[in-house]
């Protein structure tokens, strides 16, 4: 016979100078045997094949069936991929999410026994106990179906489990923002205090929460009357986390000359800070725009809490950070500005993601156009 032997799992054809490798992955939900080959040309290549197998996920699918369960999978595919290409506040909100709920739910199902019927009671119990809504448990949907799909594609699954799940069906989210007149009220409440730059910056411009508190003087050009979106602090659980921006496009730069208000208040700020570093020796310039009485960088958590306070002691509508942005897009839609420019000035990759975030919020012009519509109608 041709083939012969080498070690192990591991063989050599002479005659057609071929290396073939057995992968051994255990017993299927079918009772049946799993074992493939794969061929190489070279035995350095084929060994290190081998090798790969043995000390990866192939390791648990070995010997009296198929002990993996979803459990390690996940951790595996958590530490190992998930953690060295993405940022730390993915890979925590993954591993809090996988934690929390996937591993106390599933996660002692043998990975090759996962059936879709699991999957599906797993979403619907979480929707009965009414602590998620439909759009946190789709997020649960998704992380579960990309980890698995890489086990699919590393052939350790013959398919994807989540493929054949109906998954809670998503619902836009309600954006709350101010009116004209509620953001005058706020910006006239405000004034003189520490968060009247977050609700300046939030508002004018409509920068994210992690944007505002990660503006560093640097990124502030008086002379040209631009600032450049670099920085991201946000938090990670307990953990303070500076990244860059969540993606290329929103690494922007946006030109405030004819925001004098803005302009005025940032150097007025700037001289503040830089006069109390002077004379104190207890505090600190650390670079940042927005900082407290020691001139650190504010806690991300803080300048929520303490908008959300703000606004609540003075009988103001409930706004977030957030919302402030969400007012910036509002009010630009009201300008008749367009939507392709209002994404750009929000550092999103494209006006559709513009639309779909912002859907509630556009929603009042169409309603403009059927007023302005039916008006015409009723005056003829």
């Amino acid at each position: 016979m041709a083939r012969k032997a080498i070690k192990k799992n591991l063989a050599y054809d002479d005659e057609k100078g071929l290396y073939y490798v057995s992968f051994n992955y255990g017993t299927g939900p079918d009772g049946k045997r799993d074992r493939r080959v794969r061929t190489f040309a070279h035995r350095a290549e084929a060994e290190a094949a081998l090798e790969q197998f043995r000390s990866g996920p192939g390791r648990w699918l070995r010997g009296d069936g198929d002990r993996t369960t979803l459990e390690e999978w996940l951790n595996y595919w958590l530490e190992e991929v998930i953690a060295p290409n993405r940022a730390y506040t993915t890979y925590y909100s993954y591993r809090t999410l996988i934690r929390n709920h996937l591993v106390p739910a599933l996660g002692a199902i043998r990975l090759r026994q996962l059936e879709p019927w699991h999957i599906q009671r797993y979403y619907a119990q979480k929707m009965r106990e009414g602590r998620l809504d439909a759009n946190s448990v789709h997020k649960h949907h998704i992380l579960l179906h990309t980890a698995l799909q890489l086990a699919f594609r590393q052939k350790i699954l013959r398919e994807n489990p989540v493929e054949r799940v109906e998954p809670p069906r998503e619902h836009p989210t309600r954006q709350y923002y101010y009116t004209p007149e509620q953001l005058r009220q706020l910006l006239q409440a405000v004034e003189g205090s520490w968060l009247e730059p977050v609700v300046k910056l939030g508002a004018y411009l409509g920068l994210r929460r992690g944007e505002i508190c990660g503006l560093r003087w640097s990124d502030v050009d008086f002379q040209h009357n631009e600032i450049h979106i670099r920085t991201t602090r946000t938090t990670a659980g307990r953990h303070v986390v500076e990244k860059g921006p969540k993606t290329k496009t929103s690494i922007r730069t946006l030109g405030i000359a004819g925001l004098e208000d803005l302009t005025r208040l940032l150097r007025a700020l700037r001289a503040a800070q830089l006069r109390r570093a002077a004379q104190d020796q207890d505090y600190r310039d650390s670079g940042y725009v927005l900082t407290d009485s020691r001139g650190e960088p504010r806690h991300p958590n803080m300048v929520t809490w303490a908008l959300r306070d703000f606004v609540d002691r003075r009988g103001l509508p409930p706004i977030t950070v957030h919302g402030l942005r969400h007012t910036f897009a509002s009010l630009a839609n009201s300008a008749r500005i367009p939507l392709v420019d209002i994404g750009k000035a929000l550092g999103h990759k494209d006006a559709t993601i513009t639309g779909r975030v912002y859907t509630h919020i556009f929603d009042q012009t169409h309603q403009e156009v059927l007023n302005t519509v039916a008006a015409r109608i009723q005056a003829g």
